[in-house]
């Protein structure tokens, strides 16, 4: 699923998003003003053009849209060679209406960036490149041959050379300029949606894994009635059925059996259906729930909580569960042999902190946690330490997203080596991240959190 999501938001397929209807819209909208430049032209300054020729330049454009209305879909995605002869259309045809209409020294040469830029936001580099240099060599050309601009009285109308020269620096920059802009912009977008994407998964599932617990602790209850019926049923029969011992067995082991399905739903949880409890549990609880998946992983956690006995309860919120058992993860997978996992709160602040003896994080990353695909050569010691990792800082991103999502602050940073408190222990030096709330944002007896546990239903028999 993660890998679909990722191939369907990934730059090489943006070129297949492409309606059609776009593209049609957009060509109607530059053969108006191609269309209303020139009648201004012609009927407002007077100026002598070839306007045959203008006007077949743009009548080709018109004739190339109705052929794309009535022999295809509107509705049609192009293909990311369809996208590139579309963009490489308008070019030529805007190439060829300047070389009709002054070539540089017509104000309108600047648009030549246009087609670049879209062609950087949807299609590949390579057609980009393509693209970019056509671009680049019609304007370079238009230097030198063009059909003068002429006013009624057949004056020439030209800007002096250095400004032409100035002209063509300007287009040629900005292409270049807009088309890497435009491509790390929409490459950011692109990227920043496949980490979102895998977020909204990641919650996703950690809500499912909530609710099915809370689906078990309802069937536990609901179970209890009718598995001590059977209990007290089977007890009467085995008391009536001394003079038949086989009859007496199977009720022993009804007995016996049901005894064993109560112990398995007293595991499975003891809340009712209108019980909120699993909503809320204490901050303690909730910190060991989101590392308990990496307790067994060959690094020692060890948690150090404020005051475990008179510990707040917090909204027991999948976002928080998830988002601290990723933070937990990198600390296990970097660590060098002990994470430690603090908790501490006050009247306005709660807050977690999770440190490890590894090696920290890179310095000259430390400003960029929490962005999604953060790039790193990986060292040989790095390949071993953690296989298959590639250092995209996906991980982080979610946790930092879904954290927070609930109000939370997180703070990145490495230890100076000076928390232990013994000679020969372990060293906080590594990694430390803290997440830190405004106590009314996450502590279940605020008022925005707090939720009504509703009505006991009556026992009936």
């Amino acid at each position: 699923m993660t890998d679909m999501s990722a191939e369907l938001l990934s730059v090489e397929r943006r070129s297949n998003w492409i309606r059609l209807r776009t593209i049609i819209l957009v060509r109607w909208i530059a053969i108006c003003g191609q269309t209303a430049a020139l009648l201004v032209a012609q009927f407002g300054f007077g100026l002598q053009l070839e306007y045959g020729l203008c006007y077949l330049a743009v009548g080709v454009s018109v004739i190339g849209n109705l052929i794309a209305i009535f022999v295809f879909p509107e509705n049609k995605l192009l293909s990311e060679t369809e996208n590139s002869f579309m963009i490489l259309f308008d070019v030529v045809q805007l190439g060829f209406l300047l070389f009709l209409t002054g070539g540089l020294n017509n104000p309108f040469s600047f648009l030549m960036a246009g087609p670049v830029t879209i062609s950087a936001a949807v299609l590949s580099v390579r057609s980009t490149v393509v693209i970019a240099s056509l671009a680049i060599l019609a304007v370079t050309l238009l230097l030198e041959f063009y059909l003068p601009l002429r006013t009624s009285q057949y004056f020439l109308l030209r800007i002096p050379d250095v400004f032409l020269f100035g002209n063509w620096a300007a287009i040629v920059i900005a292409i270049l300029f807009s088309s890497i802009y435009s491509r790390k912009v929409v490459s950011e977008m692109s990227s920043m949606a496949q980490a979102l994407a895998a977020t909204q998964m990641a919650l996703s599932r950690e809500q499912k894994l909530t609710d099915l617990g809370g689906v078990v602790a309802a069937a536990a209850h609901e179970l209890g009635t009718p598995l001590a019926t059977i209990k007290l049923t089977s007890a009467e029969l085995m008391e009536e059925l001394d003079d038949r011992p086989e009859l007496q067995e199977d009720a022993a082991l009804i007995r016996e059996q049901a005894d064993r399905c109560r112990d398995i739903m007293q595991s499975m949880g003891r809340a009712g259906k209108e019980d909120l409890h699993i909503r809320k549990a204490p901050l303690s609880t909730v910190i060991e729930e989101a590392a308990e998946p990496h307790m067994d992983r060959g690094k020692h956690i060890m948690f150090e909580h404020f005051d475990v006995v008179h510990g707040p309860e917090i909204t027991r919120r999948p976002e928080i569960i998830h988002g601290l058992r990723n933070l937990v993860q990198n600390a296990v997978d970097f660590a060098a042999s002990t994470v430690w996992v603090e908790s501490e709160w006050n009247d306005q602040t709660i807050s977690v902190r999770i440190m490890d003896d590894g090696r920290g994080y890179p310095p000259h990353l430390i400003g960029r946690i929490g962005d999604p695909f953060v790039r790193k050569r990986k060292s040989e010691r790095d390949r071993k330490q953690r296989p298959g990792y590639e250092g995209m800082g996906l991980g982080l991103f979610i946790a930092k997203t879904l954290l927070e999502r609930t109000g939370a602050e997180l703070n990145f940073a490495n230890g100076s080596g000076d928390f232990s408190r013994e000679a020969g222990q372990p060293s906080r030096s590594g990694a430390i991240v803290e997440v830190v709330w405004a106590r009314e944002k996450i502590d279940a007896k605020s008022i925005k959190n707090k939720t009504p546990l509703g009505n006991n239903p009556q026992i009936t028999s």
